[in-house]
């Protein structure tokens, strides 16, 4: 047990997951004087969205995401979020090829493999849709490689599951890229963690955070409860990040910050479809992305893939989106009531009533039969068979919802830091690219919340991020050998 009375924490993470797992890492190596806890409510880290089974494993790097490349209203194709994520995923490469030279990661092999990313659509305005954004991506420096093909042959070389079985009368293209990566986040999150173990920190699991609260003396108190036996105590820490995933913004509305009000969460649940059937996977290697249903919402971009867990290859094709209130897969259903307040109803109250697309796609999800469901693979793989695949549940999703001035409330899907005025606590809100680009966002939340410390941690930042503080899309050169650098070390190509 740890006294109220003992010496205040400097950082306190709560949230065993691959967002506590980085910023501890980064922690450790500015200050490795910092005494760091971590806490997870569960008996093992990792489990909930970083479980490499409750996420699709994709190093997001718009390389076959074509949410991020919609079309403009004059035809032509906007690449700016492709662009931005790419650059955000490259900065993550960075801090893990420093972590695997300096032998505080395992082998890269351990937690990345590289599977090659590829876009597949079928119909007229689709491949016309396609060759367009293959035509805006292929001479920029973070896109070099990328292959485009209408030939059926072609893309049968790359990938004969989803040719097989298709009508030859079928007008069909792909891009492919062979630097594409599979992620398993689970491991890199076991091996972040055991790097800060092995250097003082200490993780307590089957440990819940109950509540958090600001002292007069300007330090933060949490209440923690011991899962096995029902024990509590309390923790003073300096500084406190609440990586807790889905049990992020309830904890938030605790600490009674001001920059947590208005904000609420829609929860998402989801269904893969899985085979781990040697022959079937054996002819699919890669991770390829199609296009989402007209009016359809980003989150139900259908895509095939192939997982790389433990040594073992399976594919994996979704995702199935549903609806329950639970904010963790392991949560409560009483989550998402938990979580209403005076204050973000009236954002909560309009993002439903201006978002029927989205409700319309989730009746149609949860309605859907398991034939329905089975047909949507047999567009990506013709022949599939259900007898090769069984369904698995995925981590929950939780769409941020925020105060909008015009609209009164707005769902956003993406990621979302909040951080109180003092930078003394920060918390992670929101869903995809999330683990992608953990990176960057946890050098943001170095930034908020530690400016007096930037100016003398940057050397060493530039050292892990050598790119800090430029664009590699402006320039080309650095963006080649930045790339270049990082394949090698992670064993990419």
């Amino acid at each position: 047990m740890v006294s109220e009375t003992a010496k205040p924490i400097d950082v306190v993470l709560v949230g065993g997951g691959i967002m506590s797992a980085t910023l501890g890492a980064f922690i450790k190596q500015l200050q490795p004087d910092w005494s760091i806890r971590i806490f997870e409510r569960l008996g093992d880290v990792a489990q909930e969205s970083s479980n490499p089974w409750n996420n699709a494993g994709t190093g997001h790097s718009a390389l076959c995401e074509l949410n991020y490349t919609p079309e403009r209203a004059d035809g032509s194709i906007d690449i700016t979020s492709a662009v931005k994520v790419n650059e955000q995923f490259q900065v993550s490469r960075q801090f893990w090829s420093y972590l695997v030279n300096k032998d505080l990661l395992p082998d890269p092999q351990a937690f990345l493999n590289p599977v090659p990313h590829m876009t597949m659509v079928w119909g007229a305005d689709n491949v016309d849709y396609l060759r367009r954004r293959f035509d805006a991506l292929k001479d920029h420096p973070l896109f070099t490689g990328m292959e485009f093909s209408e030939d059926a042959e072609v893309i049968r070389g790359w990938t004969p599951s989803m040719i097989v079985g298709r009508k030859r009368s079928q007008k069909i293209a792909a891009t492919r890229i062979d630097v594409g990566t599979d992620v398993d986040f689970g491991a890199l999150t076991h091996g972040l963690l055991t790097y800060l173990k092995n250097n003082g920190a200490r993780v307590y699991t089957e440990h819940t955070v109950r509540n958090i609260t600001k002292q007069r003396d300007g330090l933060w108190r949490l209440r923690v409860k011991h899962e096995v036996g029902g024990t509590q105590f309390t923790v003073q820490a300096k500084f406190v990040f609440v990586g807790a995933g889905g049990g992020a913004l309830r904890l938030l509305q605790k600490s009674g910050i001001s920059e947590a009000r208005g904000f609420g969460g829609f929860p998402i649940s989801g269904e893969f479809l899985r085979t781990d059937n040697p022959e079937v996977v054996a002819k699919h290697l890669a991770k390829v992305y199609g296009k989402a249903s007209v009016g359809s919402p980003p989150m139900s971009v259908p895509h095939l893939d192939t997982r790389i867990v433990d040594g073992k290859a399976s594919l994996m094709f979704g995702p199935y989106a549903g609806f329950n209130t639970k904010f963790l897969k392991t949560g409560s259903w009483l989550d998402l009531f938990a979580t209403i307040k005076p204050h973000n109803l009236v954002p909560m109250i309009r993002v439903g009533l201006s978002n029927f697309d989205l409700v319309k796609y989730l009746v149609g999800q949860l309605a859907a039969s398991r034939k329905k469901k089975f047909e949507s693979l047999q567009e990506f793989m013709p022949n599939a068979n259900p007898k090769d695949w069984y369904k698995i549940i995925a981590g929950q999703r939780v769409q941020v919802i925020k105060k909008d001035a015009e609209k009164g409330g707005v769902l956003q899907f993406g990621t979302e830091v909040v951080t109180s005025a003092d930078g003394s606590i920060a918390g992670l809100l929101g869903a995809s690219p999330g683990a992608s680009t953990a990176v960057p966002i946890m050098l943001d939340v170095l930034e908020k919340c530690f400016p007096e410390h930037m100016a003398a941690w940057t050397p060493q930042l530039k050292l892990m991020v050598p790119s800090l503080g430029k664009k590699l899309s402006d320039d080309p050169k650095l963006a080649k050998r930045t790339l270049e650098t990082t394949e090698k070390v992670l064993a990419i190509v």
